[in-house]
C-alpha cells in the first residue's frame, strides 16, 4: 500500500488521486420536507457510526467539505470519534447540495410519489427547479471543484464531506462523464464512496472501487459473530 502522504505513482507513471467522499449524518430538523441548500444541522448522535468511518478514511488525508454546516458536523464527529483532526479543513461552496429553489420547504413524501415511476431524482437532470438548480448545474460546479483539487493536490488522498447529490455528481464523472447515469445510485447517510482519479502524459481516468459503502454494518457484523457464547440451558427433561 503506498503512503498517502506522498503521491501515488505507479511504475507506469500514472498518478492516483484518491476521492474519499462522505455523506454527512443525518438531519432530523427537515420535519419530511425538502431541504437542498437550506443549512440545516444533523444528528451527530451515534458514535458507533463515525468510529467505524474513521477507520476506514486514510491518515494524512487532504480534508475539504461544503460550504452547509452539516457537513462541518459530520467532521467533527469523525474526529470526535477519535480520528486525527486535521490542520484545515477548507469549505468549497461548490460541493453544497443541489439548490432545489422553491421545492424546498415541501413535503418531501408527496413530492416524490407524484413524480413518474421510475424517477431517481427531484427532476430530470436538466430541468431547474423554480428558483433553484438543475442537476446539470450541480454536476458542472461539482465536476469544476475536482477537476481544480486533482491538479492542486495530484497523487493525494482526498477526504470531502458533501451531500448525496454531490457524491452522484462525483460518481457521474468517474463513470466518463455520464451524469444521467449516477442518479441510479443509492448514497445513505454517513456512507463512504471512493473514487480514484488516475492520470498520466495527457490521459485521465477513474476507477470506482467502492461506492456507499457502510463500515458499521461490517463491524456490527464482525462484533456479533465473535460474540463469545453464553452458557448452555440445559431443558428441564434432562435435568430430570
Amino acid at each position: 500500500m503506498s503512503n498517502p502522504a506522498k503521491p501515488a505513482v505507479a511504475s507506469s507513471g500514472v498518478v492516483a488521486t484518491r476521492w474519499w467522499w462522505v455523506r454527512h449524518a443525518p438531519v432530523r430538523e427537515d420535519n419530511g420536507c425538502i431541504y437542498g441548500q437550506k443549512d440545516l444541522g444533523c444528528d451527530t448522535g451515534d458514535g458507533v457510526v463515525f468510529a467505524a468511518v474513521g477507520k476506514i478514511l486514510p491518515r494524512n488525508a487532504v480534508w475539504v467539505a461544503s460550504n452547509l454546516k452539516r457537513t462541518h458536523q459530520t467532521a467533527d464527529a469523525i474526529w470526535a470519534a477519535g480520528f486525527p483532526k486535521p490542520a484545515r479543513m477548507p469549505h468549497v461552496a461548490a460541493f453544497a447540495e443541489q439548490h432545489l429553489g422553491e421545492w424546498q420547504g415541501m413535503n418531501r413524501a408527496a413530492f416524490l410519489a407524484s413524480l413518474p415511476l421510475g424517477s431517481h431524482w427531484f427532476a430530470p437532470i436538466d430541468v431547474p427547479a423554480p428558483g433553484g438548480e438543475s442537476f446539470m448545474d450541480l454536476y458542472n460546479r461539482v465536476r469544476g471543484a475536482i477537476e481544480r483539487i486533482n491538479t492542486e493536490h495530484a497523487g493525494k488522498d482526498v477526504i470531502a464531506v458533501a451531500h448525496g447529490g454531490t457524491i452522484k455528481a462525483a460518481i457521474g464523472l468517474a463513470l466518463g462523464n455520464l451524469p444521467e447515469k449516477c442518479l441510479a445510485f443509492d448514497i445513505d447517510n454517513c456512507s463512504v464512496t471512493r473514487l480514484d482519479h488516475l492520470a498520466s502524459h495527457g490521459h485521465s481516468s477513474w476507477r470506482l472501487p467502492m461506492i456507499n459503502q457502510q463500515p458499521w454494518i461490517a463491524d456490527a457484523s464482525h462484533a456479533a459473530m465473535h460474540q463469545p457464547a453464553g452458557p448452555e440451558v440445559v431443558p428441564a427433561t434432562k435435568l430430570a
